[in-house]
């Protein structure tokens, strides 16, 4: 596969950095994002998260003139094979200091194993496994944005909260969804709900209509999406065609992102909730970013999904740790940034753990309807805040090695 390395200028920081040079191996620090660019995950990641790439990039570049920063990207394919051919490569020849991005679990496992004990750090921004930061712990690894365990506790105790005890899983027969579903079965049957059965299907499904007919007929109050990506889309849109929604029952997509609700439009995504860490229009940092995002190459206005904002604040945090290292080996950069505490402009309110994991808020929103909105974008309701250490999983339950 041929990888396009693109030299970019630094700029601007959020965290400040302890030292202002920075005496690298080459004075140079390359960051490699491993993303999905043709497939179910190209529009929540994919060319979006190399330009959040580039961004963090050019914004380093004001306080560390002496250090010069490259990206290179590469498609992973959704195949673990394909990605870990890629990043040996890069650690065979490529120099790459970061692999960062890295939509799907099963491939970000992968990629969390091949770089264990290497000089070069895991920023899992995208990988949605929560065995990053519990069984499969790396001193290597970092986890920004969601994970199973948050996304499956936060979004059944809400759904729980409004009278959903009885649950239908449709669910991607892949890691992502088999950690979502056995996440959530756990919450729902521990206080007090039934799981009343799932339908698994393959990634990449573009015929939902038995799985539907399936959840229809348990009767369940509430269909859980144990999916993500082109295969959420495809699962709401023909829920739509069957009048599930208006059949009484609800449902409720686990990892869901704008840039799915805007491509499947508002008619069909209204009323649907879900789990954020990051939305465009929250506050003045966040639209300021966004509207810097859309204006790059290629982006035509959109605005970036959780995924992209977490490649750009664990991207920066990564550079700030490694000027602040005097290293660009994770040995050194790690253990800087679980030093980090404080504001993030996208996050909010973040601290990064011993196990890899980085804490912040979550938001529980309902997708708005047609007549709710007031311009583009403008499609989410905000139902409930979730702080960061209730929303991630104790540390002491992750059963994470690098605390012993």
């Amino acid at each position: 596969m041929k990888l396009t390395i693109l030299p970019l200028v630094l700029a601007s920081t959020i965290f400040a950095p302890q030292m202002a040079n920075a005496e690298l191996s080459d004075k140079i620090v390359r960051v490699g994002v491993l993303t999905d660019v043709t497939g179910l995950y190209q529009d929540t990641n994919g060319m979006g998260s190399v330009e959040a790439a580039r961004m963090a990039a050019e914004e380093f570049e004001s306080a560390h003139k002496g250090i010069k920063v490259e990206v290179v990207f590469a498609d992973h394919q959704n195949k673990p094979d394909v990605a870990t051919a890629i990043v040996r490569k890069w650690l065979d020849s490529g120099g790459v200091d970061a692999v960062v991005d890295v939509p799907n679990s099963a491939v970000g496992l992968a990629v969390n194993s091949l770089l264990r004990g290497t000089k070069v750090t895991f920023l899992a921004s995208s990988t949605a496994t929560s065995e990053l930061t519990g069984k499969e712990c790396s001193p290597n690894t970092i986890q920004w944005v969601n994970d199973v365990w948050a996304t499956a506790h936060a979004t059944t105790a809400a759904m729980m909260e409004r009278g959903g005890k009885d649950w239908y899983f449709i669910t991607v027969n892949f890691a992502l969804g088999q950690g979502l579903e056995a996440e959530a079965t756990r919450f729902i049957e521990s206080h007090g709900g039934k799981v009343l059965g799932s339908a698994r299907h393959p990634l990449g499904t573009s015929d939902f209509a038995s799985l539907l007919l399936q959840a229809q007929n348990s009767k369940a109050k509430v269909i859980g999406l144990a999916n993500a990506g082109g295969d959420t889309i495809n699962a709401i849109k023909q829920a739509s065609e069957f009048g599930i929604r208006q059949g009484g029952q609800s449902m409720v997509a686990f990892l869901l992102f704008i840039n799915d609700v805007h491509g499947m439009g508002l008619n069909v995504a209204q009323g649907l909730q879900l789990l954020e860490s990051f939305y465009w229009d929250a506050d003045d940092d966040t639209r300021a970013f966004s509207m810097r995002f859309g204006a790059r190459p290629g982006m035509h206005g959109k605005v970036p999904s959780g995924n992209q904002a977490g490649v750009y604040s664990s991207t920066l945090a990564f550079l700030n740790a490694v000027a602040a290292a005097d290293s660009n080996d994770a040995r050194q950069v790690v253990p800087e940034m679980k030093k980090v505490s404080g504001k993030d402009k996208l996050f909010g309110d973040i601290r990064i753990r011993q196990d890899g994991r980085v804490i912040h808020p979550m938001y529980l929103f309902e997708v708005k309807r047609p007549g709710e909105t007031n311009y583009p974008y403008d499609y989410y309701k905000l139902l409930s805040t979730i702080p960061g250490e209730v929303a991630f999983r104790p540390i002491s339950d992750g059963g994470c090695a690098l605390l012993k």
